[in-house]
């Protein structure tokens, strides 16, 4: 009774695993015990080389408390952990786990068997007391089948024990055996001495069970599909030339020990193909010496020789007369290739890449990883794979590269061609996290791979040997982010990593050192501002911490902190994360402001302080007085479901702060958008509770309270946009400019942006956002040079993200460029006759201009009318010339910047202008402040404009005094008239704008708060006569038209479909190599598409068959994509865009992709639909406008709308306020169905679905 009682607190105690094996041999066809032991006994850390936790690195070979149990519960049978049976002094030591009592009788002279009865907890120490001082050998066999790695789980406990041991001990040598069932001892003692003279590892003793091993070697191997990234890649730049040794559609060897696919196998396979290779060589050798061939043969045959690598030479005895000896030889040089696996790097002295190495055989070797490297610090130590590349490195014969194809592209291409050309082993270490599996989408696996390389844990790197022969660097590190301290990230690599791998502790010393110097400058800045205002007011403390993503909660935290002191309070603000938790408890007054993101989450600047809060970390408040004040919008999410998300933040944040016994002050301030005054309707009565309860109430302050600064401050105190962008740009220490700069660079065309897919890495690892910039040209109808087109291409290279963006304002933009690069990026950019200059900011910026290349001749005289307007709205500052290309700026007061159009103040908001040329509206032409309608005479020649006034996109989600809206037609002028009336329209805009209210500051709102009239009537005054009256004219579409077309004028056009603009080369889709090689020879121009396309235009007929050649060879000629497919359009959206809330450049694809299977399914792949999404309202890609659109409301949310006109000419209304992608699926799949068999003849889907009754048309936006 006393035996199973302890028995009893033994299992009550044991973490798992913890495994007993008992006496009896394991059955055929059973699995009790089995499946345990055959998956690591059930727990991940089985497979990483570490024991339980509770017993790493214990000092000494105690036993533990669960063992003493053990050995008490089971004393009077007199079991133990462990039994010793052989040679007291033994040179080989068998360490077994499961049934080897036939092994006891047969073991030879100076050989030694340890059984284990108990496995986990044993300590290293112990481990190692297993094992004499005269030990060379052990051999560690388990009953372990069905492994989650290559080695078994006991073999890496004792790999790693041995491995913790004091430098000065020796090591005995250490290999794995599966332990099978032995039926005869003497042959399986024969197996363990094969194994130990050969060296074999792992290894097979006696007779594995039936149901263990069959169904694993016979089952075809199934390929990840993630990986065919990888392998469609080496497809693409090897085609024919390419040999996948261990390619699932190998077929498989008899044997069921070893698998075709493995990489082991495969090397075997690569090693015998090359011997066959040098006896090729060998008889090319032996017919050159003997007279039986011909003279024009053998001088083939030699060149061949000389470089057998070479396809042309090869290619070249395709034809040749060959001696019989010869006959039926393959010269065409093979690139040879090996699939394996992070698993070669658990034992790299053991594996098949040592193998590789050791050989020196001309193979490459792709090792993919899978394993997430999110930050440094993840993964445990024996997870760190990159150390396979070092290993490889040392051995000083083989390329090494580290690369990612969903992390730099152009960089895994290079390396793919320099392992194939170096002559010897190369091993190419990709990155793949998480792609073993299949629901992972690629999106996913693009943001972190991004996380990887941005924090360094997963470096792209080249090693190439043969590179110093060529003068070359042997080491190249591509990865941006580090390339300025190469020592360190070496000495990381070389240093810390082993460190790490010796004491696991490390790496978590490591990174909470790091954390707690950030803790401590987070705590220095605290005080450093309390302190700061304590010493100058006697009134009550006041910590006021807030959490925004658009600012209007931080400058409300930050107003009433203002208004706080001129009543005597000594308030200072904080971000909350900027807070420590640990802090709070010792504060006495706080108010806390946060607005809400997503779907109620807290903005991205509360979110680790959240994180602590909810972890447990924020102790008692009972000492400290509290006030919560949230804002958000009750409309936003109208589902009765949905409805908790309505300032949910706070709502949290309330509760969570009563829970910890906080004493309120005030009741809880929500503030809703809804309002009349919006949240400012809420705050005003919360505030003037929050003076009471402080004490403050009676208190009159006298002085004035300061005036917000606005954009409009910040112009005028420009200087003519100049501000202190030059201290800026020369500033190291950040990587972006001050928040003042950061509006005027808009002007220059450039935006401050940081990687939203990586913010939260950086800040755990107390870093500053990963900021950049985007970049965008101004291009007057979106027209540029090929020469033109291959500087673009060369600066996204050299100064961006090896990307550029065709945009919906037909002109380029690059991403990614830092601070560094972006002086020499504008440089650059000005050197190829474009400039940046009104691309962004309260100016005109890029005139768009219809792109039918059909136009021929009248397509000049428009795109030289967009010309005009375009320099004849450009701003007159210096401040460009003087800040990007390094003009001096007039000294004294003799010369000053003047604006004529603009003024000090420039346009209270944006300025856009479209010409359209109908039948085509491309160009959304309704959309715009301004737009001119082509108006042709019979013979297409060019009358004049129908003139349009107050179009706009823009919109703030429930906000109901922002709407879109489209353009009135007021009139018609002559193009000489053109610039006068943009001029007029402009400067009526400059003097009526809104001002005070940004939200309510373009054209449209003027247009509708002064009337249509009123505000084209001001237009003639300034004019000096009135327009005529307008013309007819008629749009059919606003969609691109791919494919050939001719020109009046006899010359060709080619309109190629680039999706959502951005070029790029992918796997499958190297558009932008394309691109650049067609620019190489075309001898016409581009014109960019207002739909993210490019048209290569004015191509002289002789020239067509060259720019077909080289479209067919890049797989750009493809234009039978979907009618749905090409008409679609997306904005950038996540990650660079900071006011995105949800995807949309990188998912609109993939859900378009779904709603094709619908369109097929009811015959309509051809029947064009226009949809667009957006990531926020802001309306970049035009949505409001379109058929179907989703505009971004929370990741994975979308506003729905429908019913828009299909050449632009009504706007969609919304249909649902939040849907996801199911929903979407759910919604359009019976509405396509219907429109399919309901549909009248030319009726288009949003005319449809107004006749239908399934929306109503929209006549206004508002």
């Amino acid at each position: 009774g006393g035996g199973i009682e302890q028995l009893e607190r033994v299992l009550e105690m044991s973490l798992n695993p913890f495994e007993a094996y008992g006496e009896p041999e394991i059955a055929k066809g059973e699995t009790d015990g089995q499946d345990k032991a055959s998956n690591g006994n059930g727990e991940q850390a089985a497979t990483n080389g570490n024991g339980s936790a509770a017993t790493d690195g214990d000092a000494t070979a105690a036993p533990s408390e669960i063992e003493t149990l053990f050995r008490s519960a089971f004393a009077q049978q007199h079991a133990s952990t462990s039994s010793f049976v052989g040679a007291e002094s033994p040179k080989t030591l068998i360490v077994a786990l499961g049934n080897v009592r036939a092994l006891e009788t047969s073991l030879p002279v100076e050989t030694a068997l340890v059984s284990l009865a108990l496995y986990r907890p044993l300590s290293s120490s112990q481990i190692r007391s297993f094992a004499p001082a005269s030990v060379k050998t052990i051999v560690v066999l388990e009953q372990v089948y069905k492994k989650a790695s290559k080695w078994a789980p006991l073999y890496l406990d004792v790999v790693s024990a041995f491995a913790e041991q004091d430098d000065d001990e020796s090591t005995p040598k250490i290999l794995s055996g599966t332990l099978g069932k032995i039926t005869d001892a003497s042959a399986a003692v024969k197996s363990v001495q094969d194994a130990i003279a050969a060296g074999s590892n792992p290894f097979t003793v006696g007779q594995v069970p039936s149901a263990a091993s069959p169904t694993l070697s016979q089952k075809a191997p199934r390929q990840p599909k993630h990986e065919s990234t990888y392998t469609k890649l080496l497809d693409e730049v090897f085609a024919d030339r390419l040999w996948l040794a261990n390619a699932p559609k190998s077929l498989l060897p008899e044997s069921s020990n070893i698998s075709a696919t493995s990489p082991e196998y495969a090397l075997g396979h690569v090693l015998g193909a090359n011997e066959q290779r040098e006896q090729l060589l060998q008889r090319v050798r032996q017919a050159l010496a003997s007279s039986d061939i011909d003279e024009k043969t053998a001088k083939s045959l030699s060149a061949w020789l000389d470089d057998d690598r070479n396809a042309r030479k090869a290619k070249a005895l395709a034809d040749a007369s060959l001696p019989a000896s010869l006959s039926g030889a393959d010269f065409t040089p093979k690139s040879n290739w090996i699939i394996g696996s992070e698993a070669w790097s658990h034992d790299l002295g053991a594996s098949g890449l040592h193998h590789a190495l050791s050989t020196g055989a001309d193979v490459n070797l792709l090792m993919i990883d899978t394993t997430p490297y999110h930050l440094p610090t993840d993964q445990l130590p024996a997870q760190r794979r990159k150390d396979a590349g070092l290993y490889a490195m040392t051995y000083g014969n083989a390329y090494v590269a580290s690369v990612a194809v969903y992390g730099d592209f152009a960089q895994t291409l290079r390396a793919f061609a320099e392992a194939d050309a170096y002559k010897g082993p190369s091993i190419i270490l990709a990155y793949l996290p998480g792609g073993e599996d299949d629901s992972i989408s690629a999106l996913e696996l693009l943001k972190q791979t991004k996380k990887a390389i941005e924090v360094g844990s997963w470096p792209l790197y080249r090693w190439d040997p043969s590179a110093d022969a060529r003068g070359r660097e042997v080491f190249q590190l591509d990865s941006e982010k580090i390339k300025a301290d190469l020592r360190t990230f070496l000495d990381r690599q070389n240093h810390l990593t082993e460190l790490s791998a010796r004491l696991p502790t490390f790496g978590d010393a490591l990174e909470s050192g790091s954390g707690s110097k950030l803790v401590a400058a987070q705590k220095r800045k605290a005080r450093q501002a309390f302190d700061a205002l304590s010493g100058a007011l006697e009134g009550p403390p006041l910590l006021v911490l807030f959490a925004s993503d658009g600012g209007n909660c931080e400058k409300l935290a930050k107003k009433f902190a203002t208004r706080a002191r001129t009543r005597g309070v000594a308030a200072r603000t904080l971000a909350f994360d900027d807070m420590p938790l640990e802090d709070l408890p010792l504060e006495t007054n706080v108010a806390f402001f946060t607005s809400v993101a997503g779907q109620g989450e807290f903005p991205q600047n509360g979110r680790e302080f959240w994180k602590g809060v909810q972890a447990g970390k924020l102790g008692d408040l009972s000492k400290v007085n509290t006030a919560v004040f949230g804002m958000g919008d009750s409309h936003y999410w109208p589902r009765k479901e949905d409805a908790h998300y309505y300032n949910k933040a706070c709502k949290d944040l309330h509760k969570a702060l009563s829970d910890r016994n906080a004493k309120m002050m005030v009741p809880l301030g929500l503030g809703d958008d809804q309002d009349p005054d919006g949240p400012q309707t809420a705050y005003k009565a919360w505030e003037p509770q929050m003076w009471k309860a402080l004490g403050v109430d009676n208190f009159e302050s006298t002085e004035p309270e300061l005036e917000p600064i606005t954009n409009e401050h910040i112009k005028i105190a420009s200087n003519y946009l100049r501000g202190t962008i030059v201290e800026g740009l020369q500033d190291t220490s950040t990587g972006a400019l001050a928040e003042s700069d950061g509006q005027l660079t808009k002007f220059h065309g450039i935006y401050q942006q940081d990687d939203r897919d990586i913010r939260d890495e950086r800040k755990a690892n107390g870093l500053e956002p990963a900021y950049s910039f985007m970049v965008r040209l101004r291009l007057p109808a979106g027209v540029c040079k090929p020469d033109q087109w291959l500087a673009v291409d060369e600066i996204a290279d050299k100064r961006g993200n090896q990307t550029f963006k065709l945009t919906t304002r037909q002109t380029f933009q690059f991403h990614g460029i830092v601070k560094s690069n972006l002086k020499p990026a504008i440089q650059e950019i000005n050197k190829c006759m474009l400039d940046t200059i009104a691309a962004c900011g309260d100016v005109n910026r890029t005139v768009m201009c219809s792109a039918n290349p059909s136009l021929g001749p009248l397509h000049t005289q428009v795109f030289h009318f967009a010309r005009e307007l375009s320099d004849g709205l450009k701003p007159q500052t210096a401040a460009y010339a003087e800040i990007w290309l390094d003009q001096k700026q007039v000294v004294g007061e003799a010369v000053k910047d003047v604006e004529p159009l603009y003024g000090e103040y420039y346009l209270p908001r944006k300025f856009k202008i479209a010409i359209a040329v109908p039948p085509y509206n491309d160009v959304d032409v309704f959309c715009h402040d301004l737009g001119y309608i082509a108006i042709l005479d019979d013979d297409k020649q060019l009358l004049g404009f129908n003139v349009t006034i107050g179009g706009g996109m823009g919109v703030t989600h429930s906000m109901k005094t922002t709407y879109p809206r489209l353009a009135n037609v007021v009139g018609f002028c002559t193009p000489d008239q053109g610039l006068e009336v943009a001029k007029a329209v402009l400067t009526t805009q400059r003097d009526n704008g809104n001002r005070a209210n940004r939200k309510n500051a373009r054209v449209k709102y003027t247009v509708d708060r002064m009337g249509i009239e009123n505000f084209v009537a001001e237009v003639e005054k300034r004019l000096g006569y009135k327009l005529q009256p307008a013309r007819p004219y008629e749009f059919t579409s606003n969609v691109d038209h791919f494919g050939w077309q001719t020109g009046s004028d006899g010359r060709r056009h080619f309109t190629a479909f680039i999706e959502n603009g951005r070029v790029q080369d992918e796997p499958g889709k190297p558009f932008k190599t394309a691109m650049r090689e067609i620019a190489k020879v075309h001898k016409g121009v581009f014109r960019l598409t207002a739909n993210q396309h490019v048209i290569i235009a004015d191509i002289p007929p002789e020239e067509e068959k060259t720019i077909q050649g080289l479209l067919n060879k890049y797989g750009l000629d493809k234009t039978d994509f979907s009618a749905l497919r090409l008409s679609s359009a997306a904005c950038v959206a996540l990650p660079t865009c900071g006011l995105a809330m949800a995807e949309s450049e990188r998912y609109l694809p993939l859900l378009i992709e779904k709603v094709e299977s619908i369109m097929e399914e009811a015959g309509l792949r051809n029947d064009s639909i226009t949809m667009r999404m957006t990531g926020c309202p802001n309306g970049c890609a035009r949505p409001w406008a379109a058929e179907i659109a989703f505009v971004g409301k929370a990741p994975g949310t979308y506003l729905m709308l429908l019913g828009g006109g299909y050449w632009g000419q009504r706007l969609n209304k919304i249909y649902r306020e939040s849907v996801d992608e199911q929903e979407i699926i759910n919604i359009l799949r019976p509405m396509i169905k219907s429109f399919a068999h309901e549909r009248l003849d030319g009726e288009h889907f949003g005319d449809f679905v107004i006749r239908k009754g399934i929306i109503s048309a929209t006549t206004e936006g508002k």
